[in-house]
Order: structure tokens, then sequence, then C-alpha cells
């Protein structure tokens, strides 16, 4: 099949890779603009120009899909199917009906459960023990359309959003391809989402990774592991951020805040007890929880709040 592919950050240009290994024909690449990166603000190529140049392919980073220079690029192109993966562009009706098999679209949850801009964080978050991918035939709203594909993924206990998403990376990019195949071999058959089983997964912010002592251990550890490695969840310890890298359940009880043990760092919280294996206190190096308190004078008895 002759394939756009339309797509910006690394999970793209994983998908893109193995588009580019496969018997299919690859027209070109559409993806964000150039961004500067960095402190010294280095602007830097999107993964997906990257691969797409490293192919040989075109490249287009339109500001917008609604001007006519973009819709007539891709009528002359004539693909037979559109790849979406992590675009961060709307495609209006008029591109979606172009493609002889329309436009799918890589979404690394199961649908219609989180919808949205982080979906990986957000089932780490809530203490999922499974999670998967999900290929949908793109229509005019969020998420919404129908499901062409799905494969399912499990949680590791102790798994970061991070460490989730390079294995989901791999994933997506296979269920992808075989989608492909379905659809090329007529055997796609889509299956409308239930909205009312429908959820979302805002983008996440620094404000919302502070860490509330008052509740549940277990909670507090999938917060831990959800918001690593970005926005990494955090603490205020005399008016300055200590991120916690890396947690794990422990037995104990106390006030909350209150410092069950120095080393390793346990912490009461509103049920149960946590350890805090890694931190970064403001302006500082990682360390672990023992040497921060040790730094700071802290010992058993005393409150992180």
């Amino acid at each position: 099949m002759k394939i756009l592919f339309m797509g910006t950050p690394d999970i793209a240009a994983h998908c893109l890779e193995a588009l580019c290994a496969s018997s299919h024909t690859l027209l070109g690449a559409f993806t964000r603009e150039d961004k500067p990166v960095d402190r010294r603000q280095i602007l830097t190529a999107p993964p997906v120009k990257k691969v797409a140049q490293a192919h040989g392919l075109p490249v287009w980073q339109p500001r917008t899909l609604r001007d006519g220079e973009s819709k007539q690029v891709i009528r002359q192109l004539a693909p037979d199917l559109i790849v979406v993966v992590a675009y961060g562009r709307i495609l209006p009706p008029e591109i979606l009906s172009i493609p002889k098999y329309g436009c799918i679209n890589l979404h690394v949850s199961l649908l219609p459960k989180y919808r949205g801009a982080a979906p990986v964080q957000w089932a780490v978050l809530n203490g999922d023990e499974k999670t998967g991918v999900t290929i949908m035939q793109l229509d005019e709203g969020l998420d919404t359309g129908d499901i062409l594909k799905v494969c399912p993924v499990e949680i590791g206990p102790e798994e970061t959003s991070g460490e989730l998403f390079e294995r989901i990376t791999q994933t997506g990019a296979e269920t992808l391809l075989a989608c492909i195949q379905e659809i090329e071999a007529g055997k796609a058959v889509p299956a409308p989402q239930d909205e009312a089983q429908a959820t979302q997964a805002p983008p996440l912010t620094k404000g919302m990774a502070q860490l509330d002592l008052n509740l549940d251990a277990r909670q507090l550890h999938n917060w831990v592991r959800g918001m690593n490695p970005w926005p990494m969840a955090w603490l205020d310890w005399g008016g300055k951020r200590v991120k916690v890298v890396k947690s794990r359940l422990a037995e104990g009880e106390g006030k909350p805040g209150q410092i069950l043990c120095a080393d390793p760092l346990t912490v009461a919280c509103g049920q149960g007890a946590l350890v805090l294996e890694e931190v970064v206190p403001e302006g500082k190096k990682p360390m672990t929880g023992a040497a921060w308190v040790l730094g700071r004078r802290l010992k058993a008895g005393d409150s992180l709040l």
C-alpha cells in the first residue's frame, strides 16, 4: 500500500522505522516543526523527521493542516492510507476522506479507556494491572473512532511510566503493521467504541505531581511510578521541592509524614508506609533517601510535613 505517515515523538519514529522496513511504499512524513531544546535552545528536529530523512523520505512540517497547501500536497500524493501516531495535529474532515482506506491512528491504551494525551501515565497513576494499544479509524472526534485492532499489555507492579512506554512502543509498532495487513486483505472489522466506558487521560502538570502524605501509601507509590520520568513526583520540605524518583511499599504505621526509619527512609502515610529509595533535592544530584535525611539531620520520629 502507498502510505503517508504523520507523527512526531519517539514512539512515532519507531513506528515509521517499522513501516520503512515493511513491503509498503512510504510516500513521506508530516511532522511538527523543529523546536529549541535544552538550556542552550538548540533548534532540533523531531524524531520522525530524523527517521524520514535517514530513509530519504520527503518531510512536511506545516503549522496547520487546515491550509490549502497541505491538502493539495496530500491529494497529489494520493495515499491508500494515512497512518497517524502521536502527531499532535487535528486532521480536518477533508483530509480524512482523501485516502482509499481512510486514516488510522495508534493510541496507547485500551480504548475507550484513557482518551487523551497521557494514557500510559494515567494507567500507572491509577494502579492498573493492564493497558494496551489500540489501532482505530480516525474520525472528527478525539480518540473516538471505530476500533480496528487491540493488543493488551500487562503492567508490572513496580514499573514506571517510562519503562512501560518503552515496552508498549514495540508492541504498538507490531500491532500497527498487523492491522495494516488486515486492512489490505479486507479482513479489518471496525467496532464502535462504547461511549459509556470512556475515560479521559489529560496531560500531566508539575503541580499535580506533589505528593500528599495523608493519602494511602499504595496510591502514593503509584503516583511516584506514574510521574516518572516527567514531571517526577515531589515533596515540599522547607519551601523547596524534593523529587521522589523511586519508592516501594513498606510495613509500618504512624502519623502521616512521620519518619519511621531513617535508613532506608521510611515515611508513614495516611495508611501504610512508603520507602523513599531515591530522591533529588532541589538544586542537587540524585541520592538515596537515607543520604538526604542524614544531610538534613533528620531522624526517626521527625516529620516531613
